[in-house]
């Protein structure tokens, strides 16, 4: 074996414009498939993470007649129970009502929340732009466009009028962005405790929200079946994020199916150029295998000395494909940025898939490698001497 290994680097060696250009194909190859991998991955989770990464992603609701949940604080638990992939628990409760100030009125949805346990998930406390949280019964906080479409400011009193004609005066003690327009025009926030008095809802909540953990969003499905087996109640439902957003998840099936193509369809590039290289490699180098196997080295010998140059060059090919990868990976994120100068395709780096991309490029130079060892080991040392 070592002297197969060492004959197989003495050919890379003798040919070596022609080694560095299949060790550069290998390595174009590798770095597409990093480049794209990134770039898809990024994107999906970038995409994912705007869509449900500051929302609930099961929601516990009533069902039926019953427009709330009164106990709440078991069912809280009980979800917390049902499955480990959940990680972020917190009751809301839910209302509308019209804002009055001045002239104007607002329709608009009260959101009232456990701040500690709603920042986990909707993190209220960094999209307050202006002022602060409402910490007292009479104080709430409203979104930017809310703010700006009537002309609103902290400070400001106005006047919340529910459904049921419930009057109430309230001060605005802070401003929020959570990056989506319909959300800060439409939501207003304040305590839950003040929520449930104005909406006549003591004691109760409307839902009851969670998240589970980054890597397992993809699993909202299941642990939501999880839930509902925990809970055993006819007289509460579940939303899960995937049956909200079921164009969302076509589009990202379609990206997965389009990235793993285009690295299909390189990976075939490869293995043939590899092959057809190397199989040429044993015509040119035909006469010193004859010689060599005169010698006395067995077919196999002969074999893993074409085996041992897919080896080493896919090895090669495999380490500069991951840094060019990486490489363009990292100036996309430079040079494809947003008006803000943020990237339009956040950096993602899946160690896990670069390690496995490298070794499927590694593995596909020795299968190229296949067939030539397979010609040479038929090579009739006298016909080849004879023939010249």
């Amino acid at each position: 074996m070592r002297l197969a290994f060492k004959i197989a680097w003495r050919f890379l060696k003798s040919s070596k414009g022609q080694s560095i250009l299949i060790a550069l194909g290998i390595a174009i190859g590798v770095s597409v498939q990093v480049f794209i991998g990134s770039l898809i991955q990024g994107l999906q989770k970038s995409l994912v993470n705007k869509t449900i990464g500051s929302s609930s992603h099961i929601t516990v609701l009533p069902e039926g007649e019953v427009k709330y949940i009164s106990d709440y604080e078991i069912i809280e638990e009980l979800v917390k129970e049902a499955d480990n992939r959940i990680e972020k628990v917190s009751s809301a409760v839910d209302g509308f009502a019209f804002i009055k100030s001045g002239d104007n009125s607002y329709s608009v949805q009260v959101r009232g929340f456990d701040f500690e346990a709603a920042d986990k998930i909707y993190s209220i406390n960094s999209a307050i732009v202006e002022g602060k949280l409402a910490k007292k019964e009479n104080e709430l906080v409203i979104g930017k466009e809310l703010a700006k479409a009537g002309e609103l400011k902290v400070g400001d009193s106005i006047t919340l009028v529910t459904v049921t004609g419930e009057v109430k005066e309230f001060t605005i003690s802070g401003i929020f962005d959570l990056k989506v327009a319909a959300l800060n025009k439409s939501w207003t926030i304040m305590d839950r405790g003040a929520a449930q008095k104005l909406l006549g809802l003591e004691g109760k909540v409307t839902s009851i929200e969670t998240q589970v953990g980054e890597d397992m969003v993809f699993d909202a499905d299941e642990v939501a079946l999880s839930i509902e087996n925990a809970l055993n109640d006819s007289n509460l439902k579940l939303e899960n994020w995937k049956t909200q957003n079921e164009q969302l998840l076509s589009g990202l099936s379609g990206q997965s199916a389009s990235s793993s193509m285009i690295q299909v369809f390189v990976l075939v590039s490869v293995v043939l150029g590899i092959a057809s290289v190397l199989a040429i490699s044993v015509v040119q180098k035909s006469k010193q295998i004859g010689i060599l196997k005169a010698m006395g080295i067995k077919d196999k010998t002969a074999s893993l000395i074409f085996i041992f140059q897919g080896l080493i060059l896919g090895i090669a090919g495999s380490v500069m494909g991951v840094g060019l990868g990486l490489l363009l990976s990292v100036s996309f994120t430079k040079f494809a940025l947003n008006a803000d100068g943020t990237p339009v395709v956040p950096l993602f780096i899946d160690s896990k898939f670069i390690a496995l991309s490298a070794v499927i490029a590694l593995l596909a130079a020795v299968v190229a490698a296949v067939i030539p060892a397979r010609k040479s080991s038929r090579l009739n040392p006298m016909e080849v001497i004879k023939n010249g």
